[in-house]
């Protein structure tokens, strides 16, 4: 998902790429900035979208599961990610240890749009709630 080139101008009142109708400074801003954590899986998919939206390389890999984080991450300027939509979570609450989240991520790549449908797995390490892996579905 996104890039540098390729990400939105975003300030604290800005509309937040997630989609919850909030702004970025109370939404995915203080978990992006480690202000706070995501609670859910909900939560810090989310915030993983509108890193990519915003292009908030720190973010991504402070996020991601120990055992399955890359060494580093080069975000695609060519990607332009507008739009999530969750479609299902299973578990990932205030008191689980895993969970799920299936979403679609829509994107622009050089002007042409495209979708990401993806379930991804989330688990908590060291209390916080990571991103361990994602199946996409060929949509």
């Amino acid at each position: 998902m996104g890039g540098r080139d390729g990400a939105r101008k975003t300030t604290d009142t800005s509309a937040c790429p997630c989609g919850t109708g909030r702004g970025y400074g109370e939404c995915c801003g203080p978990v992006h900035r480690a202000e706070t954590s995501a609670a859910t899986a909900e939560a810090l998919m989310r915030s993983r979208f509108s890193a990519f939206a915003v292009g908030d390389v720190d973010h991504l890999l402070r996020s991601w599961h120990s055992s399955t984080r890359p060494a580093g991450l080069t975000l695609d300027h060519r990607l332009r990610w507008t739009r999530l939509e969750v479609l299902a979570t299973e578990r990932g609450g205030l008191f689980d240890a895993t969970g799920t989240v299936e979403f679609r991520a829509h994107y622009r790549d050089r002007g042409r749009p495209g979708t990401l449908h993806e379930r991804s797995r989330f688990r908590r390490e060291d209390g916080q709630w990571v991103y361990l892996d994602g199946e996409p579905d060929g949509e």
